[in-house]
């Protein structure tokens, strides 16, 4: 029974997105593993930003650097 755990930030991951994960996390599963996708679980979490950190920062401080680099509205 795998349980596979997705982590992503909250940055706009449609519902569409979040099917096709699940739907290629799942095939990988049975192909690679020979498991059962009825008993194969996915789950997605989205993190807030603030709370996502690398490279000693948050992905939000990143996220406005990279965008005050480029001239870009945060």
């Amino acid at each position: 029974m795998p349980f596979i755990r997705i982590e992503v930030t909250r940055e706009g991951v449609t519902p569409q997105q979040k099917q096709q994960l699940i739907a290629d996390a799942t095939e990988m599963m049975v192909r690679v593993l020979g498991k059962d996708p009825a008993t194969t679980f996915v789950i997605i979490d989205e993190v807030e930003t603030d709370n996502w950190g690398v490279a000693g920062r948050t992905v939000t401080e990143r996220r406005r650097d990279e965008a005050k680099t480029r001239g870009k509205p945060v």
